[in-house]
């Protein structure tokens, strides 16, 4: 059973960095990015439930150790 994680950063260097460690750390697909607005950009990726609560909480922590803010859903 798949499962969809969204990880929003405010700048895209830090949004780069989260979906780097969350596909490293677990076995997910990065589906695609979008600019919101205002420096937010939102990443979503797929794969199964495990590997995207894996996932979010790796990308969630690299993004906030360089001082970026950092949601996740």
């Amino acid at each position: 059973m798949n499962s969809l994680g969204v990880i929003e950063t405010r700048g895209l260097v830090a949004a780069i960095q989260a979906v780097d460690a969350a596909c490293k750390a677990a076995g997910v697909t990065c589906i695609g990015y979008r600019k919101v607005g205002s420096g937010l950009v939102t990443v979503c990726f797929d794969g199964e439930i495990s590997a995207v609560y894996t996932a979010i909480e790796r990308g969630i922590a690299v993004a906030s150790a360089t001082d970026h803010q950092a949601n996740h859903w």
